[in-house]
């Protein structure tokens, strides 16, 4: 069994405490490792490191820092076979999710890295003959972010990366349950030479350390990705001492399909997107809202479709369900099924589970009435309902208090841009699963599903504005 340390200010270290903590794997319930664990001492130590470092990495030429990211994405993907077992074992991700993850990675920093060059300003005609004004985007100095356990790599490097990119030094507190996947980042880049200080990663419990590096003063910006309920404990913390704060929260999002969408591409996109990575992802169709027309014929297609759905083993190389990160998830599952069928939903498939694996579940006729209508189960369990028509369809979508990816398939093109248009979410797909991501896109949400963007813009969340003039006057 290894030890894994911190990462703080160039070195590997213990943490002042020595504390550690057991890192186990989902589909076992075994330890395979243990994880330094940081204190108030550690990160005052890192905060300290990042602040010391950021002039010198801001000041630093474009090229060199482009250079410097794309040696990390080169070695993040050199060792994809180490870092690929590790991630399985500590998340139980599926062999697929985290082969399609690592490579995300490793191409989120290369788009870090181009997005070095676009980082400018402009002029403005000035006020007076004698006046130049022109505005310049400055790191903002040391930023944290504090990272989710379903896809601790890539949502942890959208914010690393970019963050670097800009210009910033960087803290980062990794999901608990995943601390590895934070460990792995800042090996990639200390062996592309990240300048001492730049990177620090405290794996270690939010409950400990999170609020002092929120309320620090030598830190500027928090990047959370994580549930509603402590982002907007965050945004509280944050918003008291006007600190600078992006958050990615949850989503119940809604996969629209108008009756004159082929049945059969409905139901092979919404496999994937309602049971991919077992459901636990932020944008994962979680209320599919269907056309009465074809209502039933989808039900009974999808039910026989989600029977099929490779489950078990995550080092299979077929398996799209594997393990919850932890079997105490299984409950809320329980609880949404149990509600929803005492209130008229039914249950054609799944609805059992052993340790942390849960069966891929179904639910249909699923109503505003029940509490999985509105609330996030976070495993492999989705619900269809019926629309009476599209506009029924829209009121249905929007009928939540969150607001992030979602989905409509019609062939009508009027139809789907006027949907895409009303509906109340940060992303919108057509004809495609509310799974659906790109390093070069604007990421996040509305409502209850946060504020701010990640990816390529959120160079503009790490950065901020200054405007300078000077009076240029004849010299006598």
């Amino acid at each position: 069994m290894q030890n894994y340390k911190m990462y703080i200010d160039g070195e590997w270290c213990e943490g002042a405490a020595k504390e550690v903590m057991n890192n186990q794997n989902p589909a076992s319930g075994e330890t395979f490792a243990t994880i330094c664990q940081a204190n108030e001492s550690d990160v005052n130590r890192a905060i300290e490191a990042a602040y010391r470092s950021s002039k010198a990495w801001g000041k630093m030429l474009v090229k060199e820092r482009a250079r410097i990211l794309l040696k990390a994405a080169d070695y993040m993907e050199d060792h994809t076979d180490q870092f690929a077992d590790l991630l399985i074992q500590e998340s139980g991700s599926t062999w697929i999710k985290v082969m399609g993850e690592l490579a995300d990675s490793a191409n989120a920093i290369r788009t870090a890295a181009a997005a070095i060059s676009g980082i400018h300003g402009g002029v403005i005609q000035g006020d007076a003959n004698d006046q130049l004004s022109y505005y310049i985007r400055q790191p903002l100095g040391v930023v944290v972010g504090i990272a989710p356990y379903n896809y601790s790599l890539y949502l942890a490097i959208d914010k690393v990366g970019y963050a670097l990119a800009a210009g910033n030094s960087f803290i980062l507190k990794p999901a608990s349950y995943t601390p590895l996947s934070g460990l792995i980042i800042a090996k990639c880049f200390a062996e592309a030479g990240l300048p001492v200080g730049v990177l620090n990663v405290l794996p270690g419990a939010g409950s400990k350390i999170c609020n002092q590096l929120i309320v620090d003063s030598r830190t500027r910006m928090i990047a959370f990705t994580g549930s509603s309920s402590v982002g907007l404990s965050i945004a509280k913390k944050a918003a008291g001492i006007l600190k600078r704060y992006s958050l990615e929260m949850g989503g119940k999002n809604p996969l629209i399909i108008l009756k004159d969408y082929n049945v059969d591409l409905a139901v092979e996109s919404a496999i994937i997107g309602a049971y991919f990575h077992s459901g636990q992802i932020c944008m994962a169709s979680n209320r599919i809202i269907v056309e009465e027309p074809i209502y039933q014929e989808f039900c009974e297609k999808f039910a026989d479709e989600v029977k099929k759905i490779p489950f078990g083993n995550p080092y299979r190389q077929d398996v799209i369900v594997g393990p919850l990160i932890h079997e105490s998830q299984c409950q809320v599952l329980d609880a949404h099924i149990s509600d929803a069928v005492e209130k008229g939903a039914k249950l054609l498939r799944g609805g059992k589970h052993e340790g942390a694996f849960y069966e891929p579940s179904l639910l249909i006729d699923v109503t505003p009435m029940m509490e999985v209508f509105y609330e996030e189960s976070f495993g492999p369990l989705t619900g269809v309902c019926c629309a009476d028509n599209p506009e029924h369809a829209l009121e249905l979508a929007n009928k939540n208090q969150y607001g992030l990816s979602s989905a409509v398939m019609t062939n009508n093109l009027n139809l789907a841009l006027w949907i895409a248009e009303e509906l109340e979410a940060g992303m919108v797909h057509i004809n495609e699963s509310t799974v659906v991501g790109s390093s070069r896109a604007p990421f996040g949400g509305v409502k209850q599903s946060g504020i701010g963007r990640e990816g390529l813009c959120s160079i503009e969340e790490f950065t901020e504005v200054k405007w300078i003039t000077a009076a240029v006057k004849k010299v006598r």
